[in-house]
């Protein structure tokens, strides 16, 4: 199966795919019980699809990851498919992203916010930050 195939409500989806990104990882209480999730991209050949994980495939997972999924589920969620193991399914990592399709000349456009970086500000350097240097270390 490709990620051109899924359709929402699908289940018994066995996929392998390239993981792109995975996003940062939110917290949540469901029936009193914690939980937490993380949306990831995945990629193949045919598109790119999100893919939610769920609690501890949150750290097994990392983006430049090839995963395989058997017996996942396919939902719409806002207009868009995403991807899961569900209850019933599973996932494992068979291997490292091919470069072909973890490269792409089109970027892929994500909800998932940016990592912290910022370009127009300058770092705050207080003067206790900076070592005194002898010159004989220059």
């Amino acid at each position: 199966m490709q990620i051109k195939d899924l359709k929402p409500k699908m289940g018994n989806v066995d996929i392998t795919v390239d993981v792109v990104d995975v996003g940062v990882p939110r917290e949540f209480q469901k029936f009193g019980k914690p939980g937490r999730v993380a949306t990831a991209i995945a990629k193949d050949e045919t598109g790119d699809v999100k893919l939610s994980l769920w609690n501890e495939d949150i750290d097994k997972v990392k983006a430049g990851d090839k995963v395989h999924i058997s017996n996942g589920y396919a939902n719409e969620w806002q207009g868009e498919i995403q991807l899961t193991t569900g209850r019933m399914g599973k996932m494992e990592i068979v291997g490292k992203a091919d470069v072909s399709s973890a490269e792409s000349d089109s970027p892929i456009m994500t909800n998932i916010p940016p990592k912290k970086e910022s370009v127009d500000e300058e770092p705050s350097v207080e003067e206790e930050d900076i070592e005194d240097i002898d010159d004989d270390e220059i």
